[in-house]
């Protein structure tokens, strides 16, 4: 829980603070008293009479009654500290800056445990171990710096890693962020990055609230969780950006089937944040150009205005944004043309040249606001060869950024020749961008991030009895020809008549009662076609028992399968369970082609009919869905349903660790499954 005591005290005791500012305990009670913290604070060091002109108390036991603590000692001392300060002195908030602990052996865990144990029979809130600490608008319990601009508007940061905090705020102070709080977690032994985005998202009121939340994690512990508060954020009108750093392949390695081998944690992280509608991003620069975009009007289409006086960044942005799926829509206007100097284009880019003054540059951000409809934002890239000030221009871009309904976003790269100017700008409330495709790169997957899922979306339905029957039933491992049709049937999913035999008069009678041509496919190897066991268009009795009793023999088969020939597209479509984040479900192009271009999407379950729409509109195949160069189309709107299905099976039975329906055939008609895979673990 956090509580009261933790965000606003009216008490801080800082135990083992220190007059050595190179110390954390020294440290932090400097920027607590620079930062002008309006309560009581305490200071305990059994060394000192006096600390940064505070009067020190030798032990815990000397304090009185105090809200917050925060410790900075040895590892060893801490479960006694709290121990006596949570049930003597009445402390509900408690950072712990200390290191020796989960983070380092076994020993140090068992201490963790024991404070964490303590805080929590009294109801405190603890942030850390091994941590830099906190600051927001009542405190400054850090002992880090810089600290930033504590603006009650600006950014929530939620970070996993202290120096990372560091380096992260420092690029963003750099470019005009201020932030309301930062929260560095440590080992989270009680609060995660999860449970502040809870108390954030539970505290938050649009306007009032800082709008900007970011956060660094190295560990997703409650996925859920993420994804509940996280999506309420961004519906309310807040915006989230994450970095998540280190991802595991070991899963990966391990699996068998097409689905678990690229199903690793990290696409499971990845579909998490776009079923959330976090912009996830993948280091510093990136994180911090995504909560400057944020602070700029929100960019309502995809049409970009390039202005500049210097033609190599415009170009580059053009590439970056063009990449990225924005348009930079071609212009035309002989009367803007007249007010600019000779030799400038007003084409998009719009360069109006190294000698363009401010006077100008207003003409043309004039011209895009009121007079081209096809123009949702302005991206402006103004620098400066050094030669005279550039006040004026800059006192123009924060007057128009204002006054603009559409965004403005500022490209000010010439960092040093007008670093004043830039300072100037940043000091009016302003945030900037230093390079232009670093911004353009941001500014794409802002834009192509979705809004989070509805929250009561509509799904497929399915006969969830007869699949728990099915399960129930079943044995762990790979579920047989029989069970899964069963399965499949209970979930709706639409699949090719099949029979499984065991001897040739078998193989001769279900090949008479489906047709030839048929389909012949080994029971039992993992791999089919790796060993021989997929053989197509099989005419005739002949040939039906040639193959019989050639793949009867491979190693591991128990039956044949034999299927009618179908045509259409190879389409894919499979589950898998990761742990913590439940079933992740995937789609792409089928056959060969998911081996060869891995061209996959993937979504957490239960999924709604228009994330898995983006899934498939995502794919890079997609014009091979769409039908391309005389090719048949594949029925989108079967092939939506064929996923949901998938969804729906995994989510009423969750012991499908694997699930792959490969391939899929698909044509303007219909979506049908040829070929199926599950396996179980309960």
């Amino acid at each position: 829980m956090i509580n009261k005591k933790l965000i606003n005290p009216n008490s801080i005791a800082v135990i083992g603070g220190s007059n050595d500012f190179k110390k954390p305990g020294g440290k932090i009670l400097k920027n607590l008293l620079e930062g002008n913290y309006p309560g009581t604070l305490y200071v305990v060091n059994p060394k000192e009479e006096e600390i940064q002109g505070l009067p020190c108390h030798k032990r815990v036991e000397d304090l009185p009654q105090v809200d917050l603590a925060i410790l900075a000692i040895a590892a060893k001392y801490c479960p006694h500290t709290v121990d006596v300060l949570a049930h003597q002195k009445a402390t509900g908030g408690f950072i712990i800056i200390s290191a020796g602990f989960s983070e380092e052996n076994e020993a140090g865990a068992l201490l963790e445990k024991q404070i964490v144990e303590t805080i929590h029979q009294t109801g405190g809130s603890l942030i850390g171990p091994n941590c830099v600490g906190m600051f927001n608008t009542h405190h400054h319990s850090v002992f880090t710096t810089p600290i930033p601009t504590i603006n009650p508007l600006g950014v929530d940061f939620i970070s996993g890693s202290g120096a990372t905090a560091v380096f992260i705020m420092e690029s963003g102070i750099s470019m005009g962020l201020t932030f309301n709080s930062l929260y560095s977690v440590g080992n989270s032994a009680q609060l995660g990055v999860e449970d502040l985005l809870e108390y954030l998202d539970e505290s938050y009121v649009h306007g009032e609230s800082a709008p900007v939340k970011l956060l660094y994690v190295e560990s997703v512990n409650k996925p859920e969780k993420l994804l509940k508060h996280a999506a309420s954020l961004i519906r309310k009108g807040a915006r989230i950006a994450a970095v998540k750093a280190g991802s595991s392949e070991a899963g990966s390695r391990a699996a068998s089937s097409h689905t678990g081998a690229m199903a690793s944690p990290d696409v499971a992280v990845d579909a998490l944040f776009r079923k959330a509608g976090i912009v996830r991003c993948y280091g510093r620069e990136e994180l911090v150009t995504a909560a400057c975009i944020f602070m700029q009007k929100p960019l309502q289409g995809k049409n970009i205005a390039i202005i500049t006086h210097a033609g190599g960044p415009a170009v580059m942005l053009t590439d970056t944004l063009s990449n990225g799926g924005l348009k930079i829509p071609h212009l035309e206007s002989p009367a803007l043309l007249e007010k600019l100097y000779p030799g400038s284009s007003v084409a998009n880019p719009i360069d109006f040249l190294a000698t363009g003054t401010a006077q100008q540059l207003g003409y043309i951000i004039d011209a895009c606001e009121n007079d081209f409809s096809t123009i949702d934002g302005m991206a402006i890239i103004f620098g400066s060869p050094g030669l005279t000030p550039v006040y004026d221009v800059y006192d123009l871009l924060h007057e128009k950024m204002r006054i603009c309904t559409k965004p403005i976003f500022p490209i000010l790269p010439s960092i040093i020749n007008v670093k004043d100017e830039i300072a100037h700008f940043v000091s009016k409330g302003n945030t900037f961008f230093p390079d232009e495709v670093v911004f353009g790169n941001s500014l794409a997957k802002v834009i192509n991030t979705p809004a989070p899922t509805e929250e009561n979306p509509e799904y497929y339905g399915v006969n969830e009895a007869a699949i728990r029957k099915c399960i129930n039933e079943a044995n762990n491992g790979y579920l047989s020809p029989k069970e899964i049709q069963q399965l499949l049937d209970a979930a709706g999913i639409d699949r090719a008549g099949e029979a499984v035999v065991t001897s040739i008069e078998e193989a001769l009678a279900a090949a008479q009662k489906s047709g030839y041509p048929v389909a012949m496919k080994v029971v039992g190897p993992v791999h089919k076609s790796d060993v021989g066991g997929v053989v197509l268009n099989v005419s005739d009795e002949a040939r039906i028992i040639k193959e019989f009793n050639r793949m009867i023999q491979i190693p591991e088969t128990t039956a044949i399968l034999l299927q009618p020939m179908l045509s259409g597209s190879e389409l894919f479509a499979g589950a898998k369970r990761e742990p913590k984040f439940g079933a992740m479900v995937l789609c792409g192009l089928g056959g060969i082609f998911i081996e060869v271009f891995k061209d996959i999407t993937a979504g957490l379950a239960p999924l709604s009919k228009e994330e898995v729409r983006n899934m498939i509109k995502n794919l890079k195949g997609y014009k091979i869905i769409q039908g391309t160069r005389g090719q048949e189309p594949v029925n989108e709107e079967k092939f939506i349903e064929m996923v949901m299905r998938v969804s729906a099976l995994v989510t009423a039975a969750p012991e499908i660790v694997e699930m792959d329906l490969n391939p899929l055939l698909g044509s303007k008609n219909r979506v049908v499954a040829v070929d199926a895979r599950i396996r179980i673990e309960k």
